[in-house]
């Protein structure tokens, strides 16, 4: 069952890029994207823990400044700079790249926290380089430089929520976590997204779903929704329930194939496609991300949980 779950994490997860695509393409910028999503996933996790566990509202005095970090770098910045990324790369080479924050979060580990980890780390990060060179085909230069640098701060700010968030939050609710950090994601973005620019009819501006398929309008709305509820918090959820069925390193290990279903999902419906060369490389940089999560003992990095899971205690 826990594999059932994690999987089916990763499977909304690594769709949800094509979506967010999709939306930008119909008009929307990364910010106002971002503004959305974050915004009806603080309602949503709001609405839950009021159902659930209330008490998971009041944070101590002291986590609050680090909450704060935690929703602008670690949220607001995260989901706008791939946002941007998937803009400008194809959908699974912007999360490839964003999955490198495994390899960062072990090696601040190792370097500053002084944690002990497995020799494997060191040949995932060769294997890491050596697979990204590849599929960006450095040698040719044919990614777009700016989408690549946005997708490598996507995977910094990753990383970061997940050093600050291990250290710092680790006992709080998870679910209190995303609601806060959501919160103030959302907060943060209503300054500069733009969103008073907005036309009052851009709900029901027709999207085209239809990918490579033909035509298949739907209002704004809907790929929206999709976004909140079946592309963030749906996944966030499920995540949490593999961990109740799995060890962390084999949750962590099955939510890393959230970057196979992006490229599929994103060649299937919107028709981006990879070279057989650049698919290798692809294969040889998972390779290296599955050993770095399996690099610290018990801990591993999960994108739909946007926290480093331990035992399951700690995401209680």
């Amino acid at each position: 069952m826990g594999y059932i779950l994690a999987l089916a994490a990763a499977v909304l997860f690594g769709a949800n890029g094509s979506v967010t695509k999709i939306t930008m393409e119909a008009g929307l910028s990364p910010a106002q994207v971002t503004q959305f999503r974050l915004l009806g996933t603080a309602i949503v996790a709001g609405l839950v823990l009021l159902a659930i566990d209330r008490a998971a509202f009041r944070l101590p005095r002291r986590q609050w400044p680090i909450m704060i970090v935690l929703g602008i770098v670690g949220v607001a910045l995260l989901q706008a700079t791939y946002a941007a990324a998937v803009q400008r790369l194809p959908v699974g080479i912007a999360l490839l790249l964003e999955y490198t924050a495994v390899l960062m979060v072990a090696l601040v580990a190792y370097f500053f926290f002084k944690e002990q980890v497995k020799t494997r780390l060191w040949i995932a990060i060769v294997l890491v380089l050596a697979g990204l060179a590849v599929v960006a085909r450095v040698w040719a230069s044919t990614l777009d430089a700016l989408g690549v640098l946005l997708a490598i701060a996507a995977a910094i700010c990753l990383a970061l929520y997940f050093l600050i968030g291990e250290r710092q939050v680790a006992k709080t609710s998870a679910l209190a976590v995303s609601f806060w950090t959501m919160l103030i994601a959302t907060v943060f973005w209503s300054f500069v997204s733009g969103w008073w620019e907005l036309d009052s009819g851009v709900f029901t501006t027709p999207v085209d779903l239809g990918g490579v398929h033909g035509s298949l309008e739907v209002p704004m709305w809907l790929p929206l929704l999709w976004n909140v509820v079946l592309g963030t918090f749906a996944p966030f959820l499920l995540s949490l329930a593999a961990l109740r069925h799995l060890p962390a390193t084999a949750a962590g290990i099955v939510a890393s194939s959230e970057v196979i279903f992006a490229f599929a999902v994103a060649w299937a419906w919107l028709g981006e496609t990879l070279d057989l060369v650049q698919i290798v490389g692809a294969a040889v940089v998972l390779a290296g991300i599955i050993l770095a999560q399996t690099a610290r003992v018990g801990k591993v990095v999960d994108a739909d949980l946007a926290l480093t899971t331990g035992p399951i205690t700690t995401v209680r």
